[in-house]
Order: C-alpha cells, then sequence, then structure tokens
C-alpha cells in the first residue's frame, strides 16, 4: 500500500566490460520464464519440510543458493529464462521485507536472500545452461520501518534528505492517473548518483509502472540497454497498450483478466476472452514481447477460483488430472504458454498450488517435494517443447500473431503460424467431466490433406481438401495440433516426452551494470 504516489526514478545504463551481447528484445521473444519467489522457492539446506504456513508474511528461508540447486527442476520443464524477486537491501521488518518490495538501501543486498557472491553465482549458473535471469526491480518508492508521518530520512541510502521527496500526501482517486502518479503535484528535485555494479542481469521486471508518468520510462528502458518487462496493472486495452510506446514489454493483464473469468467459471462463455485477444492485437504495439501470464505473486491463484480442487499441495501426484479444476488449469496454461507473448508460469502453478490472495498464494515450493511427475509438471514441459520445435522449425513463429479460428461459448481454437508450420490450440472451460465435444472448423489455415497430430494427447486428426477438420474434445482435454510431417525429428510423443531446453540467441556474458540515478523524488512508505 503506498502512501503516496510519487516516486523515484531509477534509470539503469548498461556498460559492456570488453566483448559483450546483452539480451536484446528480440532475444528474450523465445524465452520462456519461470517466475521464483525468492523467499519461497528453495532453501540453501536443501530442507523439503521446514515450516512454512500458507499466510505466513515473514522470511522463511529461501535463497539464491537455494535457487542454484534447484535449476534442474526449472530447466527440465523447459524453461529458458528466470525472474527473481528484488535483490536490494529491505526494511527490518519481516512482514514487509520478505517480498522484495520495500526498499533502504538500493546499493546493497537483501543479506536474506545471500551474498553478492551468491547472486554471481546465480547469474553464472544460469548462463552456463544457456538461460537468461531477469530481476525484479522498483523505481516507483522507497521504504521507511515506521509511519509515513515519521520518516527518518537519514536512514535512506542514497537518497537521505527529505529536499528529495515530495511532501506526504495520500492518494485518494486511484482512477484518477494524474492523482495516482503526480499526488499532490509538488516539485520534484533531481539528484544523479552513478555506481558500477559487476553483474550478468539479461531482463528487467519492472515494478508499478502505472504509478510514473510514462514519459520517464522511455529514459529508463533506453538507459538500460536490456529487455524490460513493465507491471501495468490494469485490464482496459487502451488504457494498458499505450505504456508500450515507453517499455519493451508489459505483463499482460487485459487478457488475463478476461482467460480467468473465462476458464475459471464453466457458466462463462468465451465471447469477452476472444475480443480481447483480438483488441490487444490491434492496439498493442508487439504482442509478441507481452509477458504472458495466468497466476503471479499478486494475484490468487487459479485453483483458488475453482471449488471442487480434491488433492493438498504436499500429496502425492498420480497420472492424470487429479480434479476437475486441474483440468481447467491445464487449459489456462496451454493458452498462457502458446499465445503471442512470452510465456510466464509462477512457481508452484506447476504442482497445482491453490492461495487465495496475498500472502496466501506466496507458498513454500519446498514443500511439494519438487515433484517432477506431476500432472501439469508435465504438461508445462511438452507446451515448451512444442513452443521450442515450433520456433526452431518456422523464423517467423514469434514474431506472427494469434488468429481466432474457431469459438463457441465454451471453446476456443487459435492458429498462430504460418499455414505450413500452423500450432493449433484448442482450449475450453467445459471441465473433465464434460460431455465429449465435437468441432468442425471448415477452414483451419492449415495444408490441405495432411495429418497434424495434438501433442498434449498424441493422436492424429486429417485435414480435409479444404484445410478443415473435425475434434473431438473429450473430458474437456486442451488440443495443441502440428503438421506430423515436422515432429518426425523431434522428441514430440515419442515414448517419453523429453524437453531439452532449447537456446536461442546471444547467451549472457558478464557486463557490468552502472546504475545512473534519477530522482523525480517520491513515496516512502
Amino acid at each position: 500500500m503506498f502512501h503516496h504516489a510519487e516516486h523515484i526514478v531509477v534509470a539503469i545504463v548498461v556498460w559492456c566490460l570488453g566483448s559483450c551481447d546483452a539480451a536484446s528484445s528480440a532475444d528474450w521473444r523465445s524465452r520462456a520464464i519461470y517466475q521464483v519467489f525468492t523467499d519461497r522457492f528453495a532453501r540453501t539446506d536443501g530442507s523439503t519440510t521446514a515450516s512454512c504456513s500458507p499466510g505466513y508474511e515473514g522470511y522463511c528461508g529461501g535463497s539464491w543458493k537455494g535457487i542454484i540447486s534447484k535449476l534442474d527442476y526449472i530447466q527440465d520443464m523447459g524453461f529458458t529464462a528466470v525472474w527473481i524477486s528484488p535483490v536490494v537491501q529491505q526494511v527490518s521488518d519481516p512482514t514487509r521485507a520478505y517480498t522484495g518490495y520495500a526498499a533502504t538501501d538500493i546499493y546493497a543486498l537483501n543479506s536474506n536472500f545471500g551474498t553478492a557472491s551468491d547472486l554471481t553465482d546465480l547469474a553464472s549458473a544460469l548462463h552456463d545452461r544457456g538461460m537468461y535471469l531477469m530481476i525484479d526491480v522498483v523505481a516507483n518508492h522507497m521504504a521507511f520501518d515506521g509511519t509515513a508521518e515519521t520518516v527518518d530520512y537519514s536512514n535512506l541510502n542514497p537518497f537521505n534528505n527529505q529536499d528529495y521527496f515530495h511532501r506526504l500526501c495520500w492518494i485518494d482517486n486511484y482512477n484518477n492517473q494524474t492523482n495516482l502518479e503526480d499526488a499532490c503535484l509538488y516539485p520534484s528535485f533531481t539528484r544523479e548518483v552513478t555506481d558500477l555494479r559487476s553483474s550478468a542481469v539479461d531482463g528487467l521486471r519492472v515494478d508499478t509502472v502505472k504509478n510514473v508518468e510514462k514519459e520517464f520510462w522511455s529514459v529508463f528502458n533506453t538507459a538500460s540497454g536490456i529487455y524490460n518487462l513493465g507491471e501495468v496493472s490494469n485490464g482496459n486495452v487502451d488504457y494498458f497498450c499505450p505504456y508500450q510506446d515507453h517499455l519493451d514489454g508489459l505483463i499482460d493483464y487485459p487478457t488475463y483478466y478476461q482467460a480467468t473469468q473465462f476458464f475459471a467459471n464453466k457458466s462463462a462463455t468465451s465471447t469477452n476472452f476472444v475480443k480481447e485477444v483480438q483488441a490487444l492485437n490491434g492496439t498493442c504495439n508487439d504482442t509478441t514481447l507481452l509477458g504472458t501470464f495466468s497466476e503471479n505473486h499478486d494475484q490468487p491463484r487459479f485453483a483458488s477460483y475453482t471449488s471442487d480442487l480434491t488433492v493438498g499441495l504436499a500429496e502425492t501426484p498420480f497420472s492424470g488430472p487429479r480434479s476437475n479444476s486441474e483440468q481447467l488449469a491445464k487449459n489456462i496454461i496451454t493458452y498462457t504458454m502458446l499465445a503471442d507473448g512470452i510465456p510466464i508460469i509462477y512457481q508452484g502453478q506447476e504442482q497445482h498450488f491453490s492461495g487465495g490472495t496475498d500472502p496466501y498464494n506466496r507458498e513454500a515450493l519446498w514443500l511439494s517435494k519438487y515433484h517432477t511427475h506431476s500432472e501439469l509438471y508435465q504438461t508445462i514441459k511438452n507446451l515448451n517443447l512444442i513452443r521450442a520445435v515450433a520456433t526452431n522449425q518456422s523464423s517467423t513463429f514469434l514474431t506472427s500473431t494469434t488468429t481466432t479460428v474457431y469459438s463457441d461459448d465454451n471453446t476456443v481454437v487459435f492458429g498462430k503460424g504460418e499455414s505450413d508450420h500452423m500450432v493449433l490450440t484448442v482450449v475450453s472451460n467445459l471441465g473433465r467431466h464434460a460431455k465429449e465435444a465435437t468441432i468442425t472448423i471448415p477452414a483451419a489455415g492449415l495444408p490441405k490433406n495432411i495429418q497434424v497430430t495434438d501433442v498434449v494427447n498424441c493422436h492424429s486428426v486429417d485435414v480435409d481438401a479444404n484445410g478443415g477438420l473435425e475434434i473431438k474434445i473429450k473430458q474437456g482435454r486442451p488440443m495443441v495440433f502440428y503438421p506430423r510431417s515436422l515432429m518426425e525429428s523431434t522428441d514430440l510423443c515419442k515414448g517419453k516426452k523429453s524437453a531439452a531446453t532449447p537456446t536461442y540467441g546471444p547467451s549472457a556474458v558478464s557486463w557490468g551494470l552502472a546504475f545512473t540515478v534519477s530522482l523525480l523524488l517520491g513515496g516512502v512508505f
């Protein structure tokens, strides 16, 4: 909760040491991101029984060393990038600090997560695997142990004087953009501080973007020299998309809201979901650079929206969906992984965690025992593989935009890619207990008279002389069709599925990160 909306503006300038290949937006387009909530992913001691009750607000012991120890778990799902929580020093109050969003010193690290050496080791470990590192950063506010009325500015670094900040005032209307960005419209002060850090950061997830005026983000993004993925938590496409004039990518909240409403509610129709996908394609600069997601640390888990979840997070999974809720989860994950943007899966989603609003959606992953044979883990692994195969076989797959080739009240079929390399994604909110449904697509855009194989369930369908096909949906399963002839040299549907992590574009190498910090001085909370 912000005490006031005035903001810290942090510009990051990348400076290469010797030979350096910074990860560009184009490089990120092919990546698949696994979001790690650092304090709750893995402990340094490797424990899978250490207490961390759902809803607990405080440190549970997750660390950067812990992440390193579980990179196989992430990479074996096919992920090629890891997004971690903010890394800087936090307030002493653990109920606010464990998330990483309450900074007091932007030039020091959060010792609860580890040392500078640990963070460097994490970056190196990822790069050795051909994977990217994305760090969460906050440019909107700093924090203080106490009330907003009693801030001791000398405890903040480097902005240790009240003169750097707007006077205290409160946001009384979050729908008023001027009030949201500028609050009391108090004159700004500017200070520039430069610091050189040895790091290997490939991308930035940028927090609370809408609380800062748009023009600043153009400077920020250009200065960083790497891919920026901004959080604009608003479902209005016309409000949301203009921020992509200033940042490379945005976390796709408009589609998230409509997709969640559709997939989590069997009585909902697909109309608003389909319209939102189309509106986004027609309004945003480049939907292929958005971050597509269906869960994160700020939003309730998908399973929390359904009433018939039958398996607890620590129970042993078995073959097949454990509940109707999990079948619906497979559908929304299938859309998430194969939509236009860069797919993001939040830790625990693959174990079908069901926490509601925060902090209950920040469960400790180690309590799941890191099961790799769970239904959703294997589903995500397979979806990452088909996305990698399509990317490697078609130079235009990633830059093509999704088209809706069929929709009815409960089912949507999306096509992505050129005709001879098209991925046809079939998703629904029918649920596991639904009767078998048959849909006919007269012209799906596929080549005539070929066979396509559903890579999720591994069965084939004939495409007719008009490029159309008939699809039977059993038990509400999602399906992903791909030309059978293109699968022969891949691991798709060949015995045990194996999603070897693909590598795309230049791997990051060590480069220095010079921080140039400018203030339009702002919030302390």
